[in-house]
């Protein structure tokens, strides 16, 4: 049986809205879930409190925002949940995620937890150890910390380990160490 061509069409647009729809509600029902994990987040500090840069600025792209050892349990909410072109600066205070289109992300020194190198997460799959992982923990609405990974993929090869490398040490350098956290939570 062939339908007149209006008909297809209306069928073919019905199907595609409909589509849209349920992506939209499960983008949605994602920040919601995100949202119970996540409190608000750091402000960039001012230049002067930054301290001084333990690297340039390292061109590359933020991937996604992870809860720790599940790399395909995407943080949404706060506007973590967006890829964007990133530039990546480590200073004697945090680290600054610089993101195109979304807003900055600062880790605090006293929130990292450590660094990495993987594969792949949420958004990117790279292969080989193509992205940097920095780990992180945050303040949960109830007031529970909860363990984070950001993946950023660094434009130029030779900058992932320069990255890698000073957050490790900004990391081990924190007063408040992994090992003295007993209150982090790792999210299911």
């Amino acid at each position: 049986m062939n339908l007149p061509l209006p008909v297809a069409v209306a069928i073919m647009l019905s199907v595609g809205a409909l589509l849209l729809v349920i992506m939209w509600r499960g983008w949605r029902s994602l920040q919601a879930r995100s949202a119970t994990k996540v409190s608000t987040l750091a402000e960039v500090p001012a230049e002067a409190e930054l301290g001084a840069a333990r690297t340039a600025p390292i061109e590359g792209t933020y991937v996604s925002t992870t809860t720790a050892g599940d790399w395909l349990d995407r943080v949404a909410a706060r506007d973590l949940g967006y890829r964007a072109k990133a530039v990546v600066q480590v200073f004697d205070a945090g680290v600054v995620v610089a993101r195109a289109g979304a807003s900055d992300l600062f880790v605090p020194v006293a929130d990292l937890t450590g660094a990495s190198r993987t594969s792949g997460m949420a958004g990117k799959y790279v292969g080989g150890e193509g992205l940097v992982v920095i780990a992180w923990s945050t303040l949960s609405p109830t007031g529970e910390r909860t363990a984070l990974e950001t993946g950023v993929r660094t434009q130029r090869k030779a900058d992932r380990p320069l990255l890698l490398d000073a957050v490790s040490a900004l990391a081990s350098s924190s007063p408040s160490s992994p090992d003295s956290r007993t209150d982090i939570k790792e999210s299911e």
